[in-house]
């Protein structure tokens, strides 16, 4: 079993400011090796490298360790300041929700036990800005004999998906700990929430507006309206969910190349599968869950995360996924991950194209906030998915890939610093993953630790152009 310290997702580092921008190339950089795109030590080993599958909870003197249920984020007991030359004047987040019950697609045709969620309301009401105000109303599922149809997957009150209530305390808790950081240390966000400064982005799937809904509240035990920026459906850059077929084509291809390690990993699995079949009851014809591991890997690791027993066959309870079992699925996932938006030397093209249009708005977004043209805001927090960090963490050439798990975090903080004589400002910016300093392994981009901004700018400009403008071309096939 590896180490825990071997796959940290970062390292605290101390601040080294580079002066002088340089353009950063745009070339694919593989990787670090490391056990997770080692297939040989996918295959062979147990445990899954000190990862935590079972509890949001991280013990203290292990936190930053890679926690599924609830990724390690921003806190004040880790962070660490920037020197006083340096002003901070501008953050971005992206984070993904927090954890939930599985989708519908990824439970077994039956489910063994039914998933209750009445210890979470799930509010959907509207009301006009200016007029009578709405009941609060929230959607309780439930299931009837007199209904002839039924669906497969579990009984119970839950919604699948749905964020449950352990994931909204987890919400609540990453608000504040934001809070902690950037208001009570840094002294940078206003005391109560001003909409003027701050400006809350989710997807269009609701279950990003159940999490934004809780953060909000832990940052500034806000009770009131606050309007959340969503995209119109089919063009959200922040999914995102615009049409790419290009990207969609680099993505297909990565995994069919013949002798290629995704090919190895499907054909050295294929007796895990047929184990996992046997008790699931899950067709084996079932290109859904045989194409990947993505519908058992979120299947599993949602009990676990939700102090659930791992399934057994309905018609024979002795027969039971084991935690050995879980464990490989989850081991092949992380490879998978790490091997479709790292290690495939396509996979920077393919995000670039899939993420390119979020990417220009957070370019553009520095560019008029040292324009000072971006108003009174200075602070952006958008709730999103796996996906979208994933295309940002390929994009950004992350050293070492893994699966986003819940809350997974990055945050981009943009400094001044006064110049020379003349007092022109320069700009720096530091990336956080996981609250620490991220390491990309395109050498010019390096530990992303105060490095001019302007090296990022070019970067991303090289990619997908000013305001994104090189990104519908980039997605035609």
């Amino acid at each position: 079993m590896v180490s825990p310290v071997a796959i940290k997702l970062g390292w605290t580092l101390p601040f080294v400011a580079t002066t002088v921008a340089a353009a950063a190339s745009t070339n694919w950089y593989a990787p670090n090796a490391t056990a997770i795109n080692n297939l040989d030590k996918v295959m062979n080993s147990s445990g899954v490298y000190g990862f935590i599958f079972n509890s949001s909870k991280t013990p203290e003197h292990l936190y930053g360790q890679y926690n599924w249920c609830n990724m390690p984020h921003v806190r004040k007991s880790e962070y660490v300041r920037a020197p006083k030359e340096y002003e901070l004047v501008y953050i971005e987040v992206i984070q993904r929700h927090h954890k939930r019950t599985p989708y519908q697609s990824n439970t077994f045709p039956v489910e063994g036990y039914a998933w209750n969620c009445d210890d979470a309301a799930l509010l959907y009401y509207g009301e006009p800005i200016s007029g009578h105000e709405s009941t609060s109303t929230f959607w309780k599922r439930y299931e009837t004999a007199l209904n002839p149809f039924q669906v497969s997957g579990f009984n119970g009150t839950c919604s699948f998906p749905q964020i449950t209530s352990e994931g909204l305390q987890d919400s609540w808790q990453h608000g504040h700990d934001i809070y902690e950081v950037y208001h009570n240390l840094l002294h940078f966000l206003p005391e109560y929430l001003d909409n003027e400064q701050t400006v809350f982005r989710v997807t269009t799937n609701v279950i990003t507006s159940q999490v934004a809904g809780m953060l909000i509240e832990g940052m500034y035990g806000q009770k009131n309206s606050v309007p959340l920026l969503v995209q119109r459906d089919g063009i959200d850059s922040l999914e995102p969910a615009y049409s790419c077929p290009a990207a969609d084509n680099l993505f297909s291809r990565a995994q069919s190349q013949p002798n290629s390690t995704w090919v190895a990993h499907l054909d050295r699995s294929q007796s895990l599968y047929r184990e996992l079949d046997a008790i699931s009851g899950v067709p084996s014809d079932d290109s859904a869950w045989h194409g990947s591991f993505d519908h058992y890997f979120d299947n599993l690791s949602a009990r676990l995360c939700h102090n659930k027993p791992l399934p057994c066959n309905i018609n024979d309870p002795s027969k039971c996924v084991t935690q050995e079992q879980a464990d490989k699925v989850f081991r092949l996932g992380q490879f998978e991950y790490s091997y479709m938006y790292r290690d495939a030397p396509t996979s920077l093209a393919a995000s670039t194209a899939d993420f390119g249009v979020w990417i220009g708005e957070l370019a553009q977004h520095f560019r008029d906030q040292m324009a000072g043209k971006d108003g009174k805001i200075r602070y952006r927090h958008n709730v999103a998915h796996d996906g979208s960090l994933s295309r940002l963490l390929s994009i950004l050439q992350i050293d070492v890939m893994v699966w986003p798990g819940m809350g997974s975090e990055v945050i981009f903080e943009l400094y001044k610093k006064r110049g020379d004589r003349r007092g022109d400002p320069q700009f720096f910016v530091r990336v956080l993953w996981g609250g620490r300093i991220m390491r990309s392994s395109n050498p010019d981009l390096g530990v992303l630790n105060m490095i001019p901004v302007d090296t990022l700018l070019t970067y991303f400009d090289a990619l997908v152009g000013q305001k994104a403008q090189l990104v519908p071309g980039l997605c035609k096939v």
